[in-house]
């Protein structure tokens, strides 16, 4: 048998000697959420002085690296951030000129940059090489095998505490050009407890989600409230492009089971995964985990395909004609479309009919002050997901079902799950301008 180990070691690089190999005037990919090699990212600005116009392609940037965010890092780095994260911003409202958004359906997010220009440098995390000579991408394949495949140069960070994950995530040594060693423990996000507002949301969410259905569930307070409520059903299953500890959670109290799948049925299926350490331990070695490529994951033509199909998202805003504003606020971009659309579209257009697509929100924001159901969305504002594919629209105060419903029968809809003390001026404005007769 081939000895792999002398292999990955003539490979096996510094973390300065892999930042080193960044040219200018060209595209850096790095891989998203938890599997940000953030030991490579924390290096990128020590090469500042050596190149000029470097774009950095990233999801969800978890750290406030230098490379972005320091002023003099202007004209060297910008980061092109698919999604939002805190750091990133912080930089756009500084203004300091290192920071774009890429708007993008995440399961053509990669595809569509490599359309444009051949990536020159992909960075991004594994395990340690197994004696056959494979490594692990671990918490996601989102588009990261795909860049991988078209890069010019593959260097990828191994860290010993990564889990094993299975599916589609497997490289062959002889297939990486470099490796860097660097051990943390993954990037974590803990759950947050939803409050009273979130649980009343979580249960209007549930009246709609079916014994046997297929869920695809997102991460923050009212996804975890909606798992809350979910713990009555049965035989649920999961395609998602982002597996979360409330499906661990609900896996184990056997709510989800998978068995009533149609599509890669008997398993959970993913493209990326983060949350608690817990998690991560119980993704090593799971064979009931399929991760695959984000094409696939979240391609609406085969989301579609699973039985009684329902995804729940969440979104800032929502106006009376049904669209959907989860991403910026007037020209400010907070985050990212991410997989909304992609599976929102792909539930309702459910090729057994049952498909359902859910959009969350409190309704009101900056405590009570505003109403997050208005007329009509600020000018500027990005349609995250357009109104002809909304389905059911969700508040702390009921239920509003909009697909194949007039602009007359959405606005009324939504006005009655609107927080009461902007129904009347929602009335009244909808009148104004004939949304309402």
């Amino acid at each position: 048998m081939k000895n792999y180990k002398e292999l990955y070691k003539k490979k096996l690089i510094s973390i300065e000697e892999a930042v080193n190999l960044i040219r200018s005037d060209s595209d850096v990919i790095v891989a998203q959420c938890a599997s940000e090699p953030q030991g490579c990212m924390g290096k990128f600005h020590l090469v500042k002085d050596k190149v000029e116009n470097v774009k950095v392609f990233s999801v969800l940037t978890l750290k406030p690296y230098k490379f972005y965010m320091k002023p003099e890092m202007k004209g060297h780095f910008e980061l092109c951030s698919w999604f939002h994260a805190p750091g990133s911003r912080e930089a756009l409202k500084k203004n300091i000129g290192t920071v774009t958004y890429v708007p993008n359906m995440l399961h053509r997010a990669g595809l569509d940059r490599i359309h444009v220009r051949k990536p020159h440098i992909f960075f991004g995390t594994c395990t340690l090489p197994d004696d056959k000579g494979f490594v692990s991408l671990s918490l996601g394949i989102t588009y990261e095998k795909d860049v991988m495949e078209a890069a010019d140069i593959v260097v990828l960070e191994v860290n010993d505490q990564l889990p094993r994950t299975l599916g589609d995530c497997h490289v062959h040594i002889n297939d990486v050009d470099y490796f860097v060693e660097y051990s943390q423990q993954p990037p974590s996000l803990p759950s947050v407890e939803p409050d009273e507002t979130a649980k009343k949301i979580g249960e209007n969410i549930a009246q709609l989600v079916e014994d046997g259905s297929t869920i695809q569930l997102g991460i923050g307070e009212i996804p975890n409230a909606a798992a809350l409520s979910l713990k009555g059903k049965k035989d649920l299953g999961v395609h998602t492009e982002m597996m979360v500890d409330s499906m661990m959670e609900l896996y184990e109290a056997g709510v989800i089971t998978n068995k009533k799948k149609t599509y890669y049925k008997d398993k959970f299926v993913c493209t990326f995964a983060m949350g608690s350490p817990k998690l991560y331990q119980w993704l090593d070695n799971n064979p009931s985990v399929e991760f695959i490529r984000g094409k696939y994951a979240n391609d609406p033509a085969l989301v579609k395909l699973n039985s009684k199909m329902v995804s729940i998202n969440t979104c800032m805003m929502v106006d009376l004609t049904g669209q959907i504003a989860s991403e910026s606020i007037g020209t400010q971009q907070y985050s990212g479309t991410g997989g909304q659309s992609d599976t929102a579209v792909g539930a309702v257009e459910g090729t057994d009919g049952k498909g359902k697509a859910i959009i969350a929100c409190r309704a009101t924001a900056k405590g009570g002050t505003i109403s997050t159901i208005v007329t009509t969305l600020p000018v500027g504002t990005a349609v995250t997901l357009h109104r002809s594919n909304v389905d059911y629209v969700v508040t702390e105060f009921g239920i509003a079902s909009l697909r194949g419903r007039t602009i007359h029968e959405r606005a009324l809809g939504l006005i009655k799950i609107a927080h009461p003390d902007f129904r009347e001026e929602l009335t009244k404005q909808a009148k104004e301008i004939g949304f309402i007769i």
